[in-house]
């Protein structure tokens, strides 16, 4: 069964930085895009970034650009998101999830096929 585990969240305080990992397990990651996604309570999963399998092409939603930055590392079979600057309103829970076939990258929910079990962020004082 194809898994991918992420880890890296935590509490934070306004204007902290923490790095997420997401690691596949069973399968190799880089024939996958990969998209990280948060869901905050009473709100829908939403697209963070996304990376390329070969990690050529990546995407932001307008929220984060400039403080995140999406990364890969084929060889570890792990993708990554160093989270600068952070908001309270980053305060998720963060997923990250796989795309089979896709030479680009997606931030759309139903693009992906593979999810992992999510990490908690949250940014408070």
């Amino acid at each position: 069964q194809l898994q991918l585990v992420e880890s890296g969240g935590g509490l934070v305080q306004p204007g902290g930085s923490l790095r997420l990992s997401c690691v596949a397990s069973r399968f190799t990651l880089g024939y996958y895009a990969i998209g990280w996604f948060r869901q905050a309570p009473g709100k829908e999963r939403e697209g963070v970034a996304c990376i390329s399998s070969g990690g050529g092409t990546s995407n932001y939603a307008d929220s984060v650009k400039g403080r995140f930055t999406i990364s890969r590392d084929n060889a570890k079979n792990t993708v990554y998101l160093q989270m600068n600057t952070l908001k309270p309103e980053d305060t998720a829970v963060y997923y990250c999830a796989a795309d089979y076939g896709n030479l680009g990258c997606s931030r759309l929910r139903v693009q992906y096929d593979y999810w992992g079990q999510g990490t908690q962020v949250t940014v408070s004082s």
